[in-house]
């Protein structure tokens, strides 16, 4: 399309949203099933460079080219949360650079992983969301070289994202000790904001909350190898903020402890309290439940916040109290506000729930 081409009407289109069944991070299979899934798996070989496979959950596969240098991989991708098609872009491709900084890499480059109706959507819209991915990838610095595209009952986008992180500086959701401080680089809601939208019910200051949010680079994760204290990171994505505390609790053999006064997204709370869920927020609940505590007098919204599934959500990083200060104020340099949403504590790997 030429500068002074008009855009095509794309206004007979349906609404993104209206062609899948979920969207975002609350796509993901409920962990109790994708258990199930995994335990027929056999197991792999063992390989002597491979430092981080599927065994603990973690959020990407890592593996060691040389003394100096290890490649961190993943894939990531999801059906629409928004409607626009160059946001939904840009959501999905932040979203699958995230575990890439989850591990301590820096990303070097991407592919595109594309499903599409085609005979539903037009050429420009489909256009538009590889246009929103290849956005969030030059944020980061790094090219889309190439990907995959497929024709699709359900519109699906996502990446393969690579990166280089030390092999002696992996990051991964394993080494929390008891003592730590739990940190939360994203507020918590992105699944409320998201169902509110599906039904009418998000304006637009509550669609600009979800939007910046969700393109947030974490950014903040290529900082943290090497850097005092710091013992474990994962990022909360579709498992809410209980799912992946529980996976730092199993790796870490021990209890976590989480507020129950997480930092939430502005609107959020009304929201819950209004009854606006996503159905992933109960089966999450389903999956996990059995392995955490809650406080006697919890109200049912709160456990809803807690297990509300996070597109593209912050990081959560298990540091010593003594260097909490110090990792806060590198998350501000990178315009995060790194909250204390919990501790871990001497016990069985299981979440806590406290007051």
């Amino acid at each position: 399309m030429t500068p002074n081409e008009p855009a095509p009407d794309t206004t007979t289109e349906p609404r993104l949203t209206s062609l899948a069944h979920g969207g975002g991070c609350g796509c993901k299979i409920a962990p109790a099933v994708l258990q199930d899934i995994l335990r027929g798996m056999p197991q792999a070989a063992p390989f002597a460079d491979l430092l981080v496979g599927t065994e603990t959950s973690d959020d990407a596969a890592v593996w060691r080219l040389n003394d100096q240098q290890a490649l961190v991989a993943t894939t990531d991708f999801f059906m629409p949360v928004v409607d626009d098609p160059f946001h939904f872009g840009q959501i999905a491709a932040t979203n699958a650079l995230s575990d890439v900084y989850a591990m301590g890499g820096t990303p070097i480059f991407a592919l595109a992983i594309v499903g599409m109706p085609v005979n539903v959507l037009s050429t420009h819209t489909i256009g538009r969301i590889l246009q929103g991915g290849a956005e969030a990838c030059r944020a980061a610095g790094v090219p889309v070289a190439g990907g995959h595209s497929i024709d699709s009952v359900e519109p699906i986008y996502g990446l393969v994202a690579l990166g280089l992180v030390h092999p002696g500086q992996v990051l991964t959701n394993r080494g929390a000790r008891p003592g730590d401080v739990l940190l939360l680089t994203k507020a918590l809601g992105v699944g409320v904001l998201s169902a509110a939208f599906k039904q009418d019910r998000l304006g637009k200051d509550g669609y600009r909350t979800l939007k910046d949010t969700t393109t947030r680079l974490n950014s903040l994760g290529a900082r943290l190898p090497g850097q005092p204290g710091v013992h474990a990171v994962t990022d909360v994505t579709g498992f809410g903020l209980l799912g992946h505390a529980l996976e730092m609790a199993r790796g870490a053999g021990a209890t976590v402890e989480i507020t129950s006064n997480p930092p939430t997204l502005p609107g959020v709370v009304d929201l819950l309290r209004e009854g606006v869920r996503t159905g992933a927020s109960g089966r999450n609940w389903a999956s996990y439940g059995g392995e955490v505590e809650l406080p006697e007098r919890l109200e049912d919204w709160r456990r809803d916040l807690l297990t509300d599934p996070q597109t593209s959500g912050g990081l959560l990083i298990a540091v010593a109290e003594a260097e909490v200060a110090a990792v806060q104020g590198l998350a501000r340099i990178e315009g995060f506000s790194a909250q204390p949403v919990g501790r871990v504590a001497e016990g069985p790997p299981r979440v806590r729930v406290v007051s």
